[in-house]
């Protein structure tokens, strides 16, 4: 899916009401220690998980949040099952950015 109707399914759906299940991104973004972990914000980056990474994907992903080096780890592994989970964790990241100020 190109980023561009990515961004619009993300637009779409940031109107729709608010799941009552906390996802795993969601959950992971809550527990964090980072200062601008808010409701709103974890709630907003969970949307664009839901918009690019499967489960599987937000699983690992919710990961990164406890240790980033794993994420590092991640991006330079050689295998290209991990290149490809890697290019939707970036496409991820790009769509939170844009949305979740």
């Amino acid at each position: 899916m190109a980023f561009a109707a990515l961004i619009a399914v993300f637009t779409l759906s940031a109107t729709a009401p608010a799941a009552v299940a906390a996802g795993k991104i969601h959950r992971a973004c809550m527990k964090s220690d980072r200062p601008s972990a808010s409701r709103q914000m974890c709630r907003c980056i969970q949307d664009a998980a839901d918009q690019v990474l499967s489960n599987r994907d937000q699983a690992l992903a919710a990961k990164f949040f406890k240790d980033p080096q794993m994420a590092q780890d991640v991006r330079q592994a050689d295998n290209s099952r991990k290149e490809a989970f890697w290019k939707r964790y970036k496409d991820f990241g790009a769509i939170a950015q844009a949305y979740c100020q």
